[in-house]
């Protein structure tokens, strides 16, 4: 995994030494993107630590990221040095760049840190060229907050998927959406030959595999927008990712070794508390104190 960086993480920002779920979300977005930046004048608005514009700095002509955090900026410009990569501090919505100067804006998780919606995607549409594209991402509030009940303190203001269309269609005329969630599967592939397509298959009651759909709600929705008609043929129908230390993996069996251990423990001291009941003196002070309990 990536090596600790010197800020801290408060829960607000997303940092690379993070682990389990998180990491999977962030990183997975930003490589996902970067099909998209080929040779392209990039903007990473709200970058943070840096690491997804220096993800996509490998693939772009130059990459520009840009935070209100002073700390995070000066943190990303001495982690990720990059002739076509530089920072800069200021606020999102206030960004000084010269109009439609940008190939590509980069947005993942930050409108719904602001409360100024239509105001952040009017400041991307200006500052894209007339053919450029947007690349933003946000939790959708019916499955990440509603459903679960989870209240994250530093969201101002989030989005059902119908106000967020309706937000992007106010700026941009076509629309591309992608749906990201964290799962638990298998993988089966050839060993001989590359990765052309990947079949996501979910097991029903039926015996029969569900091939064609998703069987559940994405957790995030990640949306291509331009004014331009966006090439779907440069879109996959599905996106794997995974971290080749398979981390998230690694915790998972970490925690279920931890509980097996945890559970012998526990079933010793209960049978060692049984024994401890029979017993003539012993046992008439444990009933003694069961009783004034």
């Amino acid at each position: 995994m990536t090596e600790k960086s010197q800020l801290e993480f408060t829960g607000e920002r997303f940092l690379p030494e993070c682990q389990r779920e998180i990491w999977y979300e962030h990183y997975h977005r930003y490589h996902v993107a970067a099909n998209w930046v080929k040779g392209k004048v990039v903007l990473d608005a709200a970058c943070g630590e840096g690491y997804g514009s220096h993800i996509l700095a490998q693939h772009a002509d130059r990459v520009l990221g840009v935070d209100v955090s002073e700390e995070a900026v000066a943190h990303a410009k001495n982690s990720y040095t990059k002739d076509n990569l530089r920072f800069m501090k200021s606020d999102v919505l206030a960004l000084d760049l010269p109009e439609k100067s940008v190939d590509v804006v980069v947005s993942f998780e930050t409108i719904e840190h602001l409360a100024a919606h239509q105001e952040l995607l009017a400041v991307f549409k200006r500052v894209l060229k007339d053919d450029g594209l947007l690349i933003i991402s946000t939790p959708d509030k019916a499955e990440y907050s509603d459903k679960t009940g989870f209240n994250n303190e530093y969201h101002v203001k989030e989005l059902y998927r119908d106000e967020f269309e309706t937000l992007i269609a106010e700026q941009f005329d076509h629309t591309e959406w992608l749906g990201q969630k964290l799962m638990f599967q298998s993988a089966i592939w050839r060993l001989n030959q590359p990765l052309n397509q990947l079949t996501m298959q979910t097991h029903q009651e039926s015996g029969q595999a569900l091939t064609d759909q998703m069987p559940f709600n994405p957790l995030y929705f990640v949306v291509l927008a331009s004014n331009k008609k966006i090439d779907t043929n440069l879109i996959n129908d599905c996106y794997g990712f995974t971290d080749a230390e398979e981390s998230v993996y690694e915790h998972y069996n970490e925690m279920i070794r931890e509980y097996i251990s945890v559970a012998k423990k526990f079933m010793k001291l209960n049978d060692q508390q049984e024994k401890w009941r029979k017993h003539p003196i012993i046992g008439r002070c444990i009933r003694w104190f069961d009783k004034e309990k």
